[in-house]
């Protein structure tokens, strides 16, 4: 082919694209698929690109500390508005210091040297591996007492940093998707149970199962990997019909029925619980039978219960009314925790930073401060804590210092270990600096 011909070929080409450019809308939805067309302007270069502000966690030469000012009172970080997408204003007090919630779990420190009080920590993967809780469980026990992981799963499908677990039936090892039958209450329908009896976990497991031969008699040994002082008692949880006994790191356990959780603990100070739930948007609390969550958490002294929810919302949705519609969801597992622990302070951790690529850019999903500004708004009207994960980390686009420090993961949604053990450090010093404070106002007033 003649050079001219192939140059006229080549700029048809390009005229062809030019026209699409123009005709075409920036961005088509197909299903679950966004696909991007560019505009003439972003081709020819034309089209003032957008410079995100730095926040101050992206500062060159500045580290990022184990705690912040308190996220109440982190100011406003400048975002870049987003494109074709009306977000409604929220407005936020932004000057309560909403620890003032906790004062019930506070209050209960003080008996802390002569019986247990028992922290839970629901949340979604970024706590599974019993990351950030491991955190929280360390700096308590360390000031107020007490040993052991606390609450674990009989089938421990997801491995954890603080207890290695091994599960026997028939004399041989099986994994959990060998052993007794699960069900889980943020599962397939197929798992889950209609009387909504879960356990304080949300999970549990039916030995004797007809169709899982060898259920009706287990061995679970849970070894402790943290290196800090053992146990000093087993607690299981679950049906009369279940019979068990200890050894060690070991429970030996038979009979035909439910078993809601194995305990590693002490009888004095803070025990705290990692219960992760992956996947979850956390509106599943009100499918867990009332009754037996009551009994669980008055009976077991609950003074503190953590909700770790929100992220899994974010990338799946750039609707302003479906977020709304999911806190309004969240609000109602509040107010269901509050009448099951009606002696339990309540703390909601909101989501971190999460990026997303747009035109090869990594920048933060757009949902992420109006979710966070909706749940501070919810927290403070229903009368619990918040701790703003995503402002203590920086704000918009500080997600992308945590990788470049190795912080956070490819993904950029989810911590790395050395993440999640800063942002626990964080959660933890952050609650223990409200007690310091109202112990230095009743000084005072003195």
């Amino acid at each position: 082919m003649r050079p001219y011909r192939v140059f006229l070929f080549v700029l048809a080409c390009l005229g062809v694209l030019a026209v699409l450019c123009v005709v075409l809308p920036h961005e088509i939805v197909i299903g679950e698929r966004t696909l991007r067309w560019p505009t003439l302007a972003e081709v020819f270069g034309t089209e003032e690109a957008y410079t995100r502000p730095l926040t101050e966690v992206e500062e060159e030469n500045i580290t990022i500390p184990d705690t912040l000012p308190s996220p109440d009172t982190i100011p406003s970080l400048p975002e870049k508005p987003e494109e074709r997408l009306v977000i409604p204003k929220v407005k936020v007090d932004s000057t309560s210091d909403s620890r003032i919630y906790l004062s019930a779990f506070y209050a209960s420190l003080a008996e802390a040297g002569a019986r247990t009080v028992r922290v839970m920590h629901y949340g979604d993967s970024q706590i599974e591996e019993d990351r950030m809780t491991q955190q929280i469980r360390q700096i308590l026990q360390d000031r107020y007492g007490g040993r052991g992981a606390g609450l674990m799963p009989l089938a421990q499908t997801i491995p954890s940093l603080t207890v290695r677990q091994e599960l026997w039936m028939s004399g041989r090892r099986v994994n959990p998707a060998q052993g007794p039958r699960r069900y889980m209450v943020h599962s397939f329908k197929r798992d889950q149970r209609a009387d909504g009896l879960y356990g304080p976990m949300g999970q549990m497991v039916y030995m004797a199962d007809s169709l899982v031969k060898g259920s009706e008699e287990i061995m679970a040994v849970c070894t402790p990997l943290d290196g800090r002082a053992h146990y000093t008692r087993w607690q299981v949880f679950a049906d009369d019909s279940i019979d068990y006994t200890f050894a060690g790191d070991t429970v030996y356990l038979r009979g035909k029925g439910a078993v809601y959780g194995l305990s590693q603990e002490s009888s004095t100070g803070i025990i705290v619980d990692n219960i992760p739930l992956r996947g979850c948007l956390g509106t599943v609390f009100t499918k867990m039978d009332n009754n037996q969550l009551q009994r669980f958490y008055r009976e077991q002294r609950v003074r503190l219960i953590i909700m770790q929810f929100g992220g899994n919302a974010i990338p799946s949705n750039r609707n302003p009314g479906t977020i709304g519609a999911i806190v309004s969801g969240l609000r109602d597992q509040v107010r269901y925790l509050q009448h099951c622990a009606p002696e339990a302070s309540i703390l909601f951790i909101g989501p971190s930073d999460m990026l997303t690529q747009t035109d090869g850019e990594w920048q933060t999903y757009p949902m992420v401060p109006y979710m966070d500004k909706l749940l501070r708004k919810m927290a403070l009207e229903e009368g619990i804590a918040y701790f703003s994960l995503y402002r203590w980390m920086g704000g918009a686009g500080s997600m992308v210092r945590w990788q470049e420090v190795g912080l956070a993961g490819s993904d950029g949604v989810h911590f790395t270990r050395a993440g999640a053990r800063k942002a626990g450090n964080a959660v933890a010093n952050w609650i223990l600096e409200g007690i310091d404070q109202a112990q230095s106002a009743a000084t005072t007033q003195l």
